[in-house]
């Protein structure tokens, strides 16, 4: 399992994401992003998120 805080990269967010992959949080903190912080990921947020997933 694999484990993402948004407030990492989003300051003030407390939104939390698992997933069984790096894969499986992507899609669900793409979706997150864009719904309701109104971001569409592009490269260097994606990298963001890909440097603070850990192990669950």
């Amino acid at each position: 399992m694999k484990a993402f805080r948004c407030g990492d990269v989003v300051p003030g967010c407390l939104r939390e994401f698992l997933g069984q992959d790096q894969e499986a949080v992507l899609a669900q903190v793409g979706e997150h992003a864009r719904r309701d912080h109104g971001l569409e990921p592009d490269e260097a947020l994606v990298r963001a998120v890909q440097e603070r997933i850990r192990d669950a």
